[in-house]
């Protein structure tokens, strides 16, 4: 069993010159329980953005708090409070946030998905 709080779980910030403004927290995965998906809190700073990148599998999202738009094959998508997607596999996509605030996103993917894992 895992009980924890999303503030005691440190953040980690992806390097890169194709993102802006991100922090990454890794809450649950196979350590705490969770065999074979790592579920992630991305936060992203007002005007930030994910880089902008396809890989070999799909993720499911859910927006917790904040405006913005996802990217996916050349179309964009608003996301606000309570959006939920599933973006497929091998689709270039990208999260950005609004300049108003934040935007915080669960994403969800297969362990191997998540490279810090």
């Amino acid at each position: 069993m895992f009980i924890s709080h999303v503030s005691k779980i440190k953040g980690i910030v992806p390097a890169g010159d194709d993102l802006k403004g991100v922090v990454k927290k890794i809450l649950i995965g196979p350590r705490e329980g969770w065999e074979g998906h790592v579920m992630r809190l991305f936060i992203l700073d007002p005007g930030g953005y994910t880089p902008r990148h396809t890989h070999p599998w799909e993720h499911v999202n859910i927006i917790l708090k904040g405006r913005g738009k996802l990217f996916v094959d050349g179309n964009e998508y608003p996301l606000e409070e309570g959006t939920i997607a599933v973006v497929p596999e091998n689709s270039l996509h990208q999260y950005m946030a609004y300049e108003e605030g934040p935007l915080h996103l669960i994403c969800i993917v297969p362990t191997y998905g998540d490279s810090d894992y």
